[in-house]
């Protein structure tokens, strides 16, 4: 508590006679400073120290001590190998947790759950993003079963503060055998390069499958960075785009970026690299990727439209075609389960030239993939805006956030192609007894794109709401975001229908 004011948050409570949030964030954002990112490796507390604004770190059960066990030699005399504690990160209220390996090698014990579970109360309660940081040597083995339950405590913890408050996992250290699982459970997390290791079983017994590089390709992790130092810029720099909690609404983010601002996407259409056309359209050009090694065929981060943060899924046409794969399925059905959960609006763009057809595919449990995806968007409440920029063939098109699934507003360039199949299987499948010496394949396959195909026809049928073009993407993309923006998932109640005369 070095250099912490209570003097601000006294004025603010005689004020308003109560403890209100506003008022509490009022006093937290006379109390920050300039934040400058600390490079290198960090100790628990620096890590913390590094995060939260300046003076407004508060630690929690900073004395407690684990049980004793017939293994001790002595009284322990080490501080748990935790510090958890509570701030403000850019003025907002945030709780968090970062293990300390040298403290007990931070391992984990009971008394050592129960502080991580404490923070989750509060943090629940209270409605705050919860940042966690894990550094340990594994369980408090003495302890035994004590440490398993511990254990079990943190995971049912994670459980219900899912979908209730944003959860950021970092991993500078160790994460194995259960904290892997709990780091898993998390919303986003991200892995420290060189230091950092999460998986099952101990790294030694895996070949190093649980380091940086391995666990960003695989999905484990949403991304690597450089240092701890990096990762705690990361979390500040992703805070903004997350809400409270999921009740909170979202949080405007401040941009000068004009939302009737029209754009040049030509870049995008010749390279059909969905990054080109977020550099173009979102506010201010920022993009904050997720997942970006793994499944590279499919596109998935945040950014924001007119100030309004919003989840982005985009197929990558740059990649293979942007087949919508097991792995790309995966990664998509995981994102938009967390944006749903936490009520941020999600962005689809679609340019899928379908399904990926191989062995291969069918031995990845591809259909059950799939299944999680339609799924996820389905069952989904938040607002859901499509744009189709180029293809979108069978199943990928009635999966991806298609009006009949259920999007809200879908909207598609003039250039785009909407059918069952593309057109050189659809003319090999229902044309080939009409191909002659005078009409070649050629020629039906392009009246296939020109009538069947055509996004007209899509439109005619009412499961694409208006075509548009090119340079209005970034003005109808935000006012879709801006309609739905006060989207419940239900009608309002009604007192009684109101008949004509």
């Amino acid at each position: 508590m070095d250099n912490f004011d209570l003097n601000g948050l006294v004025s603010a409570l005689k004020k308003t006679g109560r403890m209100t949030i506003g008022a509490f964030r009022d006093f937290l954002s006379q109390t920050e400073n300039e934040f400058t990112p600390t490079e290198g490796k960090l100790s628990a507390k620096e890590r913390l120290t590094a995060l939260f604004d300046a003076g407004t770190f508060t630690e929690t059960g900073a004395f407690v001590r684990r049980r004793m066990s017939e293994f001790d030699g002595e009284k322990p005399d080490e501080f748990e190998g935790v510090i958890t504690g509570w701030g403000s990160v850019g003025g907002r209220l945030v709780f968090a947790f970062s293990q300390d390996l040298s403290r007990t090698g931070g391992a984990v014990s009971e008394a050592h759950a129960k502080k991580i579970c404490e923070i989750y109360r509060l943090a629940a309660e209270n409605g705050a993003p919860v940042v966690g940081f894990f550094d340990s040597s594994g369980a408090f083995i003495p302890e035994g079963v004590r440490a398993l339950a511990g254990y079990g405590r943190i995971m049912r913890a994670s459980s219900r503060a899912s979908g209730v408050v944003p959860q950021i996992a970092v991993i500078p250290g160790y994460c194995s055998g259960a904290s892997a699982v709990i780091a898993s459970m998390f919303d986003i997390s991200l892995i420290v390069d060189g230091d950092g290791s999460i998986s099952v079983s101990p790294p030694f017994l895996t070949d190093g499958a649980g380091g940086a590089e391995f666990s960003a390709s695989s999905g484990a992790v949403c991304g690597r960075v450089a240092d701890d130092g990096a990762a705690v810029k990361a979390i500040r720099s992703l805070l903004p785009y997350l809400p409270d909690n999921n009740e909170s609404g979202g949080l405007l983010i401040d941009t000068p970026d004009d939302a009737n601002r029209t754009v040049d996407v030509s870049s995008y259409l010749a390279s059909r690299d969905p990054k080109e056309l977020l550099s173009s359209v979102a506010d201010d050009g920022k993009f904050i990727e997720l997942y970006a090694e793994c499944a590279p065929e499919i596109v998935t981060g945040l950014c924001s439209f007119g100030g309004v943060p919003t989840g982005v899924v985009a197929s990558n046409g740059s990649a293979g075609g942007g087949l919508l794969t097991s792995d790309a399925a995966r990664k998509a059905a995981r994102v938009v389960s967390f944006f749903d959960g936490l009520n941020i609006p999600v962005l689809t763009v679609v340019d899928s030239s379908g399904l990926e057809k191989s062995a291969d595919a069918e031995s990845a449990p591809y259909a059950s993939s799939l299944a999680k995806l339609a799924a996820a968007y389905a069952s989904a409440s938040t607002p859901l805006v499509t744009l189709i920029t180029g293809e979108a063939y069978g199943t990928a098109f009635a999966v991806l956030a298609s009006k009949a699934i259920g999007a809200d507003v879908v909207m598609a360039l003039g250039s785009a192609k909407i059918a069952a199949m593309p057109a050189p299987a659809a003319v090999a499948f229902l044309r080939n007894k009409d191909i002659t010496a005078e009409v070649s394949r050629e020629e039906l396959e392009k009246i296939w794109d020109e009538t069947v195909a055509n996004p007209a026809e899509a439109a005619s049928s009412g499961e694409i709401d208006e075509i548009i073009a090119p340079s209005e993407i970034r003005q109808r993309i935000c006012s879709a975001i801006y309609m739905t923006s006060g989207k419940s998932g239900a009608w309002n109640a009604r007192r009684h229908p109101t008949p004509s005369l």
